[in-house]
């Protein structure tokens, strides 16, 4: 298979089917298809957060790829999880298992397919997990033995279908009570013969090294460092300086207090995205190197910034220490460096100190609007922030259950201080996600919403999430104008702020302003380099509203290699077929739309969709109706 179209590469295989699967068909077909059809869109999403890619679904089995054996297990980890919580609630003869099979293997990728032993085998490991469960390959154990707080019980070399020779296997154990412990012996042991000559061969290493040191502690030190070149960036270095801060590490003796080190970031970003003087990396991209242990100079040249921030927080009780230093790529120097010991109740004010040393430590000089900017109405219940802190947690998993914990924590601050503002713009955005996700069990989510960003902004006018919300709404509700002056507003309050210009774009297109989209989503995707999908969605219609088809078609379909369930895509990778003339290809995308959303409609996308201009929704409907819709 040494063809030019083929090429190999090195990757985490995640395959997962369901236990019993016939049996529950058999049972009852209609009610087995719509629990598979909930979760396999459960595991799609989780897959798309975890930073992998849904490689295909047939039956009950669905195939995905990740760049990191981390990500894979954390993912499948997440999964089960989750998964578990939503049987509890069916009857037993209903609950659907799903058995989660992980290897890291060299795989052939032939256009958005992958093939090869490496995908056998993890279809072969899945096979052998109990329902519920996850068995990895030893490959995967080796890279993540020390790096997940899991447990691992080795199963043994086991003879897989068509594979040559035998797999070791290990199983995942999720209980909190096997953390750190490998049962069973996969390992190779030394027979006792040859520990005296390891001992000895030992003695000589070390003479060995003491020489060595000796020796080279003549010559000057390396830096500790490696330097980020500034030619192999994946993006040209800003005017301005330019930073990423990583997620702070939670030093907590409580797991559970990561969502305290996020939202700790969080806010940092937040703070200084406001000034004009620094271009800061948004917080999707950064996140997606937590718990990697990647280089400062990899990180530098990915996100194309010179400086980077890394930190810990440790929170006991009313206590807080923070730890940060801001690392200069270009030479692998240290800028700044600082300890924080802290109560609980001095956050803010913490806070804004470790962003005015970042500034300073840059020398970037503050205008007055970068000052007013910076004053940060919090509140004074730490308990209505830390609920307002677990709550965005639950927000950016992105399901429907964690999204309904979301408002409860939300909810919570809100009655601990009626007056926080950051609390009811949030529980704005989970009746959007409701709404915007089909998921609403809230009789007129839309308009709750509504609500809340504009109580949201009578309470504080600096909010740009509140501001893009409301721009959010209005767009739907095609007030064009009201819709473009929010979202001004949000990134005239944040000049950083990706989220508000691809938001911004994202209106210019239905306001039949799809060049200036193009611009904005442009910029939104520098400060933001490894976006959420519909970064790519919006800027695919923009192409597609421009009459560049090739760039939608191209664009258009990394959002559903990442995400196949991200319907509203297929609606504009179909039109530009269709507009190209080919029909076939458009009738395939028709097909997967109406797989992706039964419910759609020409007659549906026309009340629905918010264009301005009657003429491009004319445009666009006799384009999907040539690939097949009917009214």
């Amino acid at each position: 298979m040494n063809t030019p179209d083929f090429k190999r590469k090195l990757t985490a295989i995640f395959h997962a089917d369901v236990k019993g699967y016939s049996l529950l068909m058999g049972e009852d077909e209609e009610a087995t298809l719509h629990t598979l059809s909930t979760y396999l869109e459960v595991m799609s999403t989780f897959i798309q957060r975890h930073r992998g890619r849904v490689v295909g679904t047939e039956g009950d089995a669905i195939l995905a790829e990740f760049g990191s054996v981390v990500d894979a297990v954390r993912c499948a980890v997440k999964i089960q999880e989750t998964l578990r919580i939503k049987n509890a609630a069916l009857p037993e003869s209903r609950k659907m298992e799903f058995r989660i099979g992980i290897n890291l293997g060299d795989v052939i990728e032939e256009g958005d397919q992958i093939y090869g032993d490496g995908v056998n085998i993890a279809a072969r490991i899945e096979g052998l997990a109990d329902g519920g469960g996850i068995c990895i390959s030893e490959t995967v154990h080796d890279q993540i033995e020390n790096k997940l707080a899991l447990g691992y019980e080795y199963q043994g070399k086991q003879t897989v279908k068509n594979i040559k020779k035998p797999v070791k296997i290990y199983r995942v154990l999720m209980d909190p009570k096997s953390i750190g412990k490998t049962i069973g012996q996969g390992k190779y042991r030394t027979p006792r013969g040859q520990w005296a000559v390891l001992v000895v061969l030992g003695v000589l290493f070390i003479v060995a090294g003491i020489l060595m040191i000796r020796h080279y502690n003549k010559r000057p030190a390396l830096p500790s460092l490696e330097i980020a070149s500034e030619e192999k960036m994946a993006f040209p270095l800003p005017e301005k300086p330019s930073i990423a801060v990583l997620p702070f590490i939670n030093l907590s003796d409580d797991p559970d207090q990561e969502y305290f080190s996020d939202g700790m970031t969080d806010d940092l970003i937040t703070d200084l995205s406001k000034i004009s003087g620094l271009f800061v990396i948004a917080r999707n991209s950064v996140f997606t190197y937590k718990g990697k242990n990647v280089k400062v100079d990899q990180i530098s040249r990915e996100l194309g910034v010179r400086y980077v921030l890394e930190g810990s927080v440790r929170k006991a009780g009313e206590h807080i220490r923070i730890n940060a230093q801001l690392i200069d790529a270009s030479n692998g120097g240290h800028v700044w460096a600082e300890r924080y010991d802290r109560n609980l109740k001095d956050i803010f004010a913490l806070q804004d100190e470790v962003a005015q040393k970042i500034v300073a430590a840059l020398v970037v000089k503050l205008t007055n609007d970068d000052k007013r900017r910076l004053v940060r109405k919090g509140t004074d219940n730490i308990e209505a922030y830390d609920y307002t802190l677990r709550g965005v947690d639950y927000f950016f998993r992105v399901t429907p259950d964690e999204n309904t914990l979301a408002q409860q924590m939300f909810k919570k601050a809100i009655d601990l201080d009626p007056k926080y503002a950051p609390a009811y713009s949030w529980l704005g955005y989970t009746y959007w996600m409701e709404w915007a996700f089909r998921w609403s069990a809230t009789p007129r989510a839309l308009e709750r919403a509504l609500g809340l960003a504009q109580k949201a902004l009578s309470l504080d006018a600096s909010l740009s999430e509140a501001h893009t919300l409301l721009g959010k709404i209005y767009l739907w509700q095609k007030k064009h104008g009201l819709a473009i002056t929010e979202l001004e507003t949000a990134i005239a309050l944040n000049p950083n702020y990706a989220d508000g210009l691809a938001g911004l774009g994202e209106i210019m297109n239905f306001a039949g302003r799809p060049e200036e989209a193009i611009t904005l989503l442009e910029k939104a995707i520098r400060l933001n380099p490894i976006p959420p999908v519909w970064y790519f969605h919006n800027l695919g219609s923009a192409y597609y509203l421009t009459k560049r088809y090739g760039e939608a078609i191209t664009t258009l379909k990394r959002v559903l290699n990442r995400n196949p369930n991200f319907w509203p895509t297929y609606i504009y990778l179909t039109a530009s077929f269709a507009e190209l003339g080919e029909e076939d290809k458009a009738r395939i995308e028709t097909v997967k739309l109406l797989k992706a959303n039964p419910d759609f409609s020409l007659k549906q996308a026309k009340q629905k969709l918010p264009f301005k201009d009657r003429a491009v929704m004319d445009r666009l409907g006799n384009a999907l109706y040539k690939a097949g819709l009917k009214q």
